[in-house]
């Protein structure tokens, strides 16, 4: 199905649970490949554990909750087979690069919170600073966890801040009052 991925050289790091079936409003949002189909196109490497992929780019795995405003939110069913269960997302991993300005962090769509993200990425790195991050932050509403977020932020004075998907245009414009939040699109360069 997928013979033109064949590479051997190509190594897929990833939290078990992203293989598992995933159905949100009925419709299947998981992964096309098998486990299987995948070992014949990559070197798979499943762990809930952080992993480090190289001296300077860490995979963390599954994402603990480390602060009392960013609570995970289910979203649809996943399970193997025909053991479904509410969806925690507990798939949704972050990297870190190890800079020497301090981590920047890589993110999906950060449904276990940014800054639980940040917090656990200082765990496990051993740092205490936190340069920038990417990606999705999972903001979307002008809430408690949004002035929380950029509290958090503030206080722990991140400097690099691209929020992308998974951030409606209020949370960037709430960021932005406070934050240095930085354009991010197509064709735009980001020198770490």
């Amino acid at each position: 199905m997928f013979d033109y991925l064949n590479n051997e050289n190509i190594s897929l790091t990833a939290h078990p649970k992203c293989l598992y079936k995933k159905v949100c409003d009925n419709k299947d949002i998981g992964i096309l490949m098998t486990k299987e189909e995948l070992e014949k196109v990559c070197h798979l490497e499943l762990t809930k554990s952080p992993l480090e992929i190289t001296k300077n780019i860490t995979f963390l795995g599954e994402i603990p909750q480390r602060n009392d405003f960013e609570i995970r939110e289910f979203i649809g069913k996943c399970g193997k087979k025909d053991e479904m269960i509410d969806d925690a997302v507990l798939d949704d991993s972050a990297l870190v690069y190890k800079s020497e300005k301090g981590l920047f962090i890589i993110t999906g769509c950060s449904h276990s919170g940014i800054c639980n993200i940040m917090e656990y990425a200082k765990e496990i790195c051993k740092e205490n600073k936190i340069y920038g991050a990417i990606g999705g932050f999972h903001l979307f509403d002008v809430n408690d966890r949004l002035m929380k977020t950029i509290q958090y932020l503030k206080e722990n004075s991140v400097e690099l801040l691209y929020p992308c998907h998974c951030v409606s245009l209020e949370a960037k414009i709430q960021m932005g009052k406070k934050l240095n939040i930085r354009e991010v699109g197509v064709g735009v360069e980001i020198n770490i």
